[in-house]
């Protein structure tokens, strides 16, 4: 009877503990019935083509998370740090000015001032003496908790995303567990200082970039494994679509090819076929949350990037398989023949030489 107690008295905290664990913690999540992967045939067959790109500033630099270059060919990148930095041929670091914050997207207005979505400060100019100002740190009176990425329109337009609303850079995991939508698209206009809420409900805005003629924008939705259009123009103008759906990892910043003829979507991480499995289940994800970092889902150490076609199709997926050169890639920018590659945790900027099949005549 003893022992039958005992083990009663042991199941019932077991059962407690249980209870506890997977009820709210850190997050209050939500379901979702993971769509399957595409195939790893055609485009998106494994490949070792990232292998062939050189190495920038490797050593030098601590989480070059997004990469940018001007007209003349110069490259700026953020550092964890909160450096932004130009890189020169030979690899060399010239700091430009540090935000005091996580510089992540950035891009150049239409005088050639950087502006940046900084994770931790919201959206900043800086002109060409280093003086930072901030364009955008809150909207409705509540802070931007995880600025993220930066596109000009030919009018001034500076659109952005707010990635979360909800967790800030340093707990984004707690954002793909809980499964809700907390990010943004927002457009502003820094010569009037209107600020617009393009979309809302977003499962973590990313990365955001123009179509060619400006009648769309488009902005990835990492935790959908999608890219979502917002039509500025023509008949569908305030309307949103898919643009791409189901894609073969976690989309972060996205860049338009310099001729307009499709667009670069980095890959910081293919999908997680474990956290894909239990996405499902509310308990589980609760549970999840709770868990030491350590045991979350993390990036897997793999390089890879895609290009899309202006109909959002997959037409290439250059790859570095186990990241030997590359991994977490979070942006891909064409420049002259070559793609610049950034990373949220890399030490190193990758420089790929277009294969003449994707080059330009």
């Amino acid at each position: 009877m003893r022992l039958i107690k005992t083990l009663v008295v042991l199941l019932i905290i077991l059962v407690m503990t249980l209870i506890w664990l997977t009820r709210p913690g850190p997050v209050d999540a939500v379901g979702w019935d993971v769509p399957a992967p595409p195939p790893a045939t055609g485009a998106l067959m494994e490949n070792t083509d990232l292998r062939r790109a050189a190495l920038l500033g490797q050593g030098m630099l601590n989480g070059p998370e997004a990469v940018l270059l001007d007209d003349a060919g110069n490259l700026f990148s953020g550092t964890a740090d909160g450096r932004i930095v130009r890189i020169d041929d030979q690899g060399g670091i010239h700091l430009v000015v540090n935000t005091g914050g996580r510089p992540l997207g950035m891009a150049l207005d239409n005088i050639g001032r950087l502006i940046v979505a900084d994770a931790a400060r919201g959206l900043l100019r800086i002109d060409a003496d280093g003086r930072i100002e901030v364009l955008v740190d809150e909207i409705d009176g509540e802070p931007l908790t995880l600025c993220d990425d930066v596109a000009v329109g030919k009018d001034g337009t500076l659109y952005f995303t707010d990635a979360s609303s909800r967790f800030p850079l340093s707990h984004y995991r707690l954002d793909l567990i809980e499964g809700r939508p907390h990010g943004r698209l927002l457009a502003y206009q820094p010569e009037t200082g209107t600020l617009r809420v393009l979309l809302d409900d977003l499962y973590f805005a990313n990365g955001v970039t123009l179509s060619p003629d400006e009648d769309f924008v488009l902005v990835n939705e990492t935790f959908r494994y999608r890219i979502r259009r917002f039509w500025l123009s023509g008949g569908n103008a305030g309307q949103d679509d898919l643009f791409a759906d189901n894609l073969p990892g976690f989309p972060d910043n996205l860049s338009r090819r310099p001729a307009g003829d499709g667009y670069w979507v980095a890959i910081p991480s293919r999908r997680n076929p474990d956290f894909d499995q239990i996405s499902h289940s509310v308990p589980l994800r609760n549970l999840l949350a709770r868990l030491p970092q350590r045991l979350q889902p993390s990036p897997e150490h793999y390089g890879m990037v895609l290009l899309l076609d202006n109909a959002g199709q997959i037409v290439a997926a250059p790859q570095d398989p186990g990241g030997e050169l590359l991994h977490e890639l979070t942006s891909a920018v064409e420049h002259d023949g070559h793609l610049y590659l950034g990373s949220l945790s890399g030490d190193r900027i990758g420089k790929w030489p277009l294969p003449p099949a994707l080059r330009h005549p």
